[in-house]
């Protein structure tokens, strides 16, 4: 994914690590490359999203209980920093890297950071797929997701998110350094998954979500855990699908979308934590809170009741007494 800022190729293992085979240190060149202002944008986005997802996982890992959908945001915030790891790591290796040749280690740099993207970027798609369909079937079967839903159920398919966007990261990693036909074919699962099968599940869980806590929110207000899970699916769907479409698209010998995805990619990853305090301080339309009470509150489970039926409520409680 990060190689396809080179002017050769989408991927730059897509001839496998020994370049020198097909081209000589004068022959592949980056003159055609984005201008350097681009990659300094994205290397902005990186550093602030960094930031963000840092104070995430240091609140989410020592400052707040474990929930079942904290430990979902918890590992998509793991995932989000590695991705935007990778990025930062290979925009200052292309940035110091000599524009008129291209190195084994700038070869090796952007192979490494292509799987690992990958890698990241799939987990956090699979991971934000659990988070919203897990959620929807919270609000549809509340019985059983209160009494009868395993209590480790979160941890085990945290577990099998990453052990599946290992193996299909792993794989491309194997083929990507024999051949190009065998690195496109590599692509197939991924490509699917990634815009076959797990989008479409997500948009589907999202929608009835949608619909029904808009059917009973007559008389509660929904929680923000609520309205976090569906913005952070809704930036997705806009920033971060099209990397699956690129990837769909490589793995059938079709050239997708140019920088534009690295920058959206980039973006998604670094907008979450920022979702998460903007949502948590809106209480009664109040933001001057504290960072860890705007977080708390952006991931509290609970339903809120109206402000309109606040006061009608309090009445028979004072007639009681």
């Amino acid at each position: 994914m990060m190689a396809e800022l080179s002017t050769t190729s989408l991927f730059p293992t897509e001839f496998g690590l020994d370049y020198k085979t097909k081209y000589n240190e004068t022959e592949w060149t980056m003159i055609d490359a984005p201008p350097v202002t681009i990659f300094c944008v994205i290397l902005l986005i990186s550093l602030f999203g960094l930031v963000g997802n840092g104070f995430i996982l240091w609140f989410l890992g020592f400052h707040m209980k474990r929930t079942p959908f904290t430990v979902y945001i918890l590992n998509l915030a793991i995932a989000d920093t590695c991705f935007l790891l990778c990025s930062v790591v290979y925009i200052i290796t292309y940035m110091v890297t000599d524009p008129f040749s291209v190195t084994e280690v700038y070869i090796f740099i952007s192979y490494l950071c292509h799987i690992l993207a990958l890698w990241m970027y799939s987990s956090s798609l699979y991971l934000l797929t659990a988070i919203s369909t897990e959620r929807c079937l919270s609000v549809l079967y509340p019985i059983w997701h209160r009494c009868r839903r395993p209590r480790h159920l979160s941890t085990i398919i945290c577990a099998l998110v990453w052990a599946l966007s290992t193996l299909l990261s792993g794989s491309v990693a194997f083929f990507c350094d024999l051949s190009f036909e065998s690195c496109v074919m590599s692509h197939v699962p991924i490509g699917i998954l990634n815009v076959l099968i797990f989008p479409p599940i997500m948009v589907l869980s999202s929608l009835t979500l949608f619909i029904k806590v808009q059917c009973s929110s007559q008389r509660r207000q929904p929680g923000k855990l609520y309205v976090v899970i569906l913005l952070t699916v809704l930036f997705f769907l806009l920033f971060a699908v099209p990397l699956s479409v690129k990837i769909f698209l490589f793995s059938h010998y079709v050239d997708g979308f140019s920088i534009v995805t690295l920058i959206l990619a980039s973006a998604n990853s670094s907008i979450n934590p920022f979702i998460y305090f903007l949502v948590g301080c809106c209480r009664k339309r109040q933001f001057r809170t504290s960072s860890k009470v705007a977080l708390q509150a952006a991931f509290e489970e609970k339903a809120e009741p109206r402000e309109d039926e606040e006061a009608p409520r309090a009445n028979p409680v004072e007639t009681a007494t």
